[in-house]
């Protein structure tokens, strides 16, 4: 088993009669089972390739760095720790609102100390991600849904800390983030930037524009909790009534913060299209469902300057159903439409069935929520 001529075309001189000897040792070791000699013609192809390619060949210290990586496996397990524990933050949040007496703010800083700490480790495992590629850990489909989750949890680690019920949120939220990552479809791998993307604006422009979808998916998730608070109002517990004001309070900054990154993203994104493509804006399908999104939540932040609908249980139903332009703009573009933000995607893959599911329970919450929607039947 031996490399015909036509490998070494691109050698010359003593170089050839190198990488000739380096390859027929190697295969020649495998195809006889000589074992001893395969791993021999190994270990000159690696002393070669460092030498020629020294400028492109990982060092010693990242390559170790990726094994630890790998072998920690330490994006998998923070999945499995924020379902956990956002699961239980989530039912001991809802316990507290329907019994105040529960609340402990001994436990709120119990709990918030273990996200600070997962939190921690997945800033550092994202960092680790950074020092082995060498650029932003965002570009692609995988890195990005890590990233959304990070984003999530500094949103309400920074912001609403305060809050149970959002830091609730914010945590199932990066699990669900977390968990559609590690879905088989998606390719947890380290790899090479394609060349449009090896620019300082993938930090820039993907950072802002991702992160703020941290934000507005906290939204959501607020927006969804609400609704379900308003399917257990009742007149003998006015602390339900507290509890959603509370939460629409917060989902409107959680908005305004997520709206206001995506449309400075958005505008550094034309800039970076303008340096690559020779022009700011295209339609191209990204760009367009990024326009939609923008003017949606426009409108939503927008509603209470309509009295009828200045109220929580609309604002709680748009805030929900507007991610759903979000989710286009990144899933549906990346993955069933053809444009130039293509490059970061796989192959098309079927809707899973969880997604018709879930969909159908937010309809079904938001249909059963309704009849007790106005607060002001209600006394305070």
């Amino acid at each position: 088993m031996v490399c015909p001529n036509g490998c070494y075309e691109y050698f010359a001189g003593k170089e050839q009669q190198i990488v000739q000897y380096i390859t027929q040792t190697t295969l020649g070791g495998v195809a006889d089972r000589n074992y001893t000699k395969a791993s021999d013609g190994f270990k000159l192809m690696t002393t070669y390739q460092n030498r020629i390619g020294k400028d492109i060949v990982p060092s010693q210290e990242k390559i170790d760095a990726e094994v630890i990586l790998n072998e920690s496996n330490v994006f998998s397990k923070l999945t499995l720790a924020y379902l956990f524990v956002g699961f239980l933050m989530f039912i001991l949040a809802f316990l507290t609102v329907f019994n105040e007496k529960l609340s402990s703010k001994k436990l709120n800083f119990l709990l918030f100390s273990i996200l600070a700490v997962l939190f921690f480790i997945q800033t550092t495992a994202m960092g680790m991600r950074l020092y082995i590629s060498g650029h932003a850990p965002w570009s692609n489909t995988y890195e990005t849904l890590v990233y959304i989750a990070w984003s999530t949890m500094f949103a309400a680690l920074m912001f609403f800390r305060k809050s149970l019920l959002a830091l609730s949120a914010a945590v199932v939220t990066a699990a669900i983030f977390m968990f559609t990552a590690h879905l088989s479809g998606i390719d947890p791998q380290i790899t090479n930037l394609v060349p449009v993307l090896k620019s300082y604006w993938l930090t820039i422009h993907v950072s802002i524009i991702t992160g703020s979808y941290g934000f507005l998916a906290l939204g959501a998730m607020l927006g969804f909790m609400a609704l379900v608070l308003f399917i257990f109002r009742d007149e003998t517990r006015p602390q339900i009534d507290k509890a959603i004001k509370h939460m629409t309070a917060i989902n409107e900054v959680s908005i305004i913060i997520g709206l206001s990154a995506l449309v400075i993203g958005n505008f550094l994104g034309g800039v970076w299209a303008n340096e690559s493509w020779g022009r700011y804006w295209g339609w191209d399908s990204k760009e367009t469902w990024a326009y939609v999104a923008i003017v949606t939540y426009v409108v939503v932040l927008h509603l209470r300057l309509t009295p009828k609908l200045n109220k929580p249980y609309v604002f709680s139903v748009f805030s929900t159903i507007s991610f759903a332009t979000i989710l286009m703009t990144y899933f549906g573009v990346n993955f069933y439409l053809s444009g130039m933000h293509s490059y970061a995607t796989g192959d098309p893959v079927p809707i899973p069935m969880w997604v018709y599911v879930v969909t159908a329970m937010v309809f079904v919450i938001i249909a059963i929520a309704y009849k007790k929607r106005d607060l002001g039947t209600i006394k305070l």
